[in-house]
This record gives structure tokens, sequence and C-alpha cells, in this order.
């Protein structure tokens, strides 16, 4: 790219949303200097740029260009089956997706409708895509006006697991809803109550939090119902430490039909986790902590809602997308209406 072609480019780190950390030019969802503390799971989770987005305004533009560098699937890789697709939105409506073939560099053109507004581009997270430029064609982008930041941590149904987009993950759905900046810290197999977690979350700004996790403390790592218990409370206290007042509402896990009356191998169910785990919120709550509220996950989804016994499918992600947005208002950590920004 010579000097004149560079000069057309503008830096994409205003225009970026969703961003926890950054790795030299990379959106990473861990912290980079304390990645030793943790689990190999979530740190590998924490390298997919998963809820990172680019939102803008447009004033006469009629296209955007986006320059991006992508990780290439290997010719057994099941990425290479899954579309390599650029979504663009406009408020709560999908206005159009571009589908291009991976590459390690490359440009990726999508059209503007003539309205005013915030657009929102939803890059594919499975390549890794790290966001180079952007560029308009016809008028000029600026920034979209900055949100109220929400950090949502939990496991793969967070991260958005059989979401089909991933716009149509619950938190990114909530947080369109609700006008919030949302980071999803959601890091698939992992969401254990791993307390170094707990402290990187307390270090990060945020207005408003949202904790949901459990599901992997009935298999993946065995936990007993009151090792569950004390490790919710000490995850929410390491939290407080760098959050005394910001809002907090905790999801207790969703149904899972194969581990309600199940035991796992410290002879818990998860149907005692989640009573642990909603006992572990309501004790803090009862000891004074007016700013954390509970949402109990178990009525949220049924089992038609999911995609693989665990996973919601897309209905299920809206349906917690829709508890979650309600929750928080119910709580008054939001408005009573939608807080949208456009």
């Amino acid at each position: 790219m010579d000097r004149a072609d560079a000069a057309e480019w503008l830096d994409p780190t205003p225009f970026l949303r969703g961003v926890a950390w950054r790795d030299g030019l990379r959106a990473v969802r861990a912290d980079p200097a304390d990645l030793g503390r943790l689990p190999w799971d979530t740190v590998e989770r924490s390298a997919v740029p998963v809820g990172v987005r680019l939102e803008f305004t447009a004033h006469g533009a009629t296209a955007v260009d986006i320059r991006y560098r992508a990780a290439l699937p290997g010719p057994g890789s099941a990425l290479r089956d899954l579309a390599h697709t650029f979504a663009l939105w406009h408020g709560d409506a999908l206005v159009a997706e571009v589908t291009e073939a991976p590459a390690r560099e490359a440009v990726v053109r999508i059209g503007l409708p003539d309205r005013p507004g915030r657009f929102t581009v939803h890059p594919p997270e499975s390549q890794c895509p790290e966001i180079l430029g952007l560029r308009p064609a016809g008028g000029s982008i600026a920034p979209a006006p900055p949100q109220p930041r929400w950090l949502v941590h939990g496991d793969s149904i967070t991260e958005g697991w059989w979401s089909t987009r991933p716009a149509h993950a619950w938190p990114a759905a909530a947080g369109r809803t609700l006008g919030l900046d949302t980071v999803n810290l959601g890091h698939a197999g992992a969401g254990r109550g791993e307390l170094a977690v707990a402290q990187q979350l307390a270090g990060l700004p945020a207005d408003l939090l949202t904790l949901a996790f459990g599901t992997n403390c009935w298999s993946r790592t065995p936990f007993s119902a009151p090792l569950l218990h004390e490790t919710v409370r000490a995850f929410v206290g390491l939290v407080r430490q760098g959050h005394p007042d910001t809002p907090l509402l905790v999801l207790s896990p969703v149904l899972r039909p194969e581990a309600e009356r199940t035991p796992n191998a410290l002879g818990a169910t998860l149907a005692d986790l989640r009573t642990a785990l909603e006992e572990a919120v309501l004790t803090d709550v009862a000891a004074g902590d007016d700013r954390l509220a509970l949402l109990p996950g178990l009525g949220v989804l049924g089992p038609g809602h999911l995609a693989d016994g665990l996973h919601p499918n897309d209905a299920g992600h809206a349906l917690m997308a829709d508890a979650v947005a309600s929750a928080l208002r119910e709580a008054r950590f939001v408005g009573p209406s939608d807080r949208r920004t456009l």
C-alpha cells in the first residue's frame, strides 16, 4: 500500500466498540499482561474478538470500505465451512450482509442506505479479523456517539455459540435493545468462577455488569454446591473491589435437561448448583449490596430453544436477551424504556 492510498484510510480505533483490551492492534478479551494466571481455554477463547464491532454515522456516503487482516483456516479446519460474513445493522434492523472468501488481507465494501443514525458492522468472528482501516465512498463517516459500557462475563452461551450470526447472540441483542456498548467476555469452556477473571473484570471500566456462568461447573470442572456458593461470593467480592457501586446482574444457569437431575462427580446436580449460586447472590443482597440483582435462569428457556441440549438457538438467544433486558429494567439498572442511541 503506497503513501497516497494509506492517507485515504481512517484509523479504525475510534469506530471500534465492544473492546476490552488491546494486544498491539488486536482486540482481545483477556488482559494480555495477565494471561499466566488464566486457564488455557480462557486464554484460547480470549483471542477471538467476539462482540467487537464497528459503529458509525454516515453523511452522504453510499458505501464503506473495511480493510482487514484475518487468519486463514487450514485445509481440514471446520472453520472453512463457516460463512465469512460482514453484517450491517441500522438500529434493530439488519440492512445487508456481504460474504467474502477468507483472505489474509482484503477490503470488503458494504453499501449504505441513506438513513440518519447509528450503523453497526459485525465482522465475522471465526477467523479473528483485525480491522486495519475504514474508508467512506461518496461522503463521510464519523464514530458513533459513545454509549454506557456493559461488561458481560460467562461461558459459551454468553459467547454466543449456536447463534447463526454474531449479532444474534443474547448479549449483542440485549445491548442493541438497551443502547449499551456490550463487551462480550464469555469464554467457551470456561465461566467457572475463575478468580483471576474476576480481578481482571474489576480493573476494566464499566457502567453495568452481568455475570452468567455455572453450567460448566456441573461436568467440565465439577463443583459441589457449597464450593460454588463460596466461589460465587468470592467472585462477586473481587469484582466489587473495582466496582463497588456499579449495577451488577447475575444470571443463574439456564435449562440443561441432561444435567438437571444427574449428579456430577461431586454429587451435585445442575439444579443443586443453580440453587447454590442463587443463594450466594441473595446472601450478598441481604448483606446490603443494593446494586446487585439476580435473574433465575431456569425458566428463561424451554427444551425447544436449545440447539444441542445445551446452547440456545437463535430463538433461545432472543429470549435470553429479552429476559436480561427486562431484569435490568426491573432492577432499575437501566431506564424503564429503551435507551437506544441512534
